[in-house]
């Protein structure tokens, strides 16, 4: 499975996430803020397969810690969730950079469902097309 590192400020949301992760079979460690999240990822050489980061942080948010992991360790898939609108839109600049943005509140079946298109790179629109008319193929 994959190596994640998730940069939560909200306990919940971060204990949440984390479990949810964890049962999934996936290794996991946590970041209280952007800055904490930036020395788990230098102190680990990037070794991650996906930054998993909330957008607004004390310290240093979610845009800047991706700007920093997207310089450095390019191969980290890196996907960002908020429950701020205004947020998200700052994330639209960060395209090239970021797979996708998941707003809060998420449900646990769509937190796993995006995780494992960002893991896999399939786009979610994808995913959903093909589980929509798989029906109609097998009726064919």
């Amino acid at each position: 499975m994959a190596r994640i590192l998730i940069a939560e400020d909200d306990d919940n949301v971060r204990e949440f996430v984390s479990r949810a992760l964890e049962l999934k079979g996936h290794e996991v460690m946590i970041a209280e803020d952007g800055g904490l999240g930036a020395e788990v990822m230098e102190k680990e050489n990037g070794n991650f397969d996906l930054l998993l980061s909330d957008i607004k942080m004390p310290v240093m948010d979610g845009i800047a810690l991706a700007l920093m992991v997207g310089a450095q360790y390019p191969n980290v898939t890196i996907l960002l969730m908020t429950g701020f609108a205004d947020q998200r839109e700052r994330a639209h600049g960060l395209d090239a950079l970021i797979y996708d943005v998941i707003a809060k509140p998420f449900t646990l079946a769509s937190l796993l469902e995006k995780v494992d298109d960002a893991l896999n790179n399939k786009p979610i629109e994808i995913v959903s097309y093909v589980r929509q008319n798989i029906d109609q193929y097998k009726k064919s």
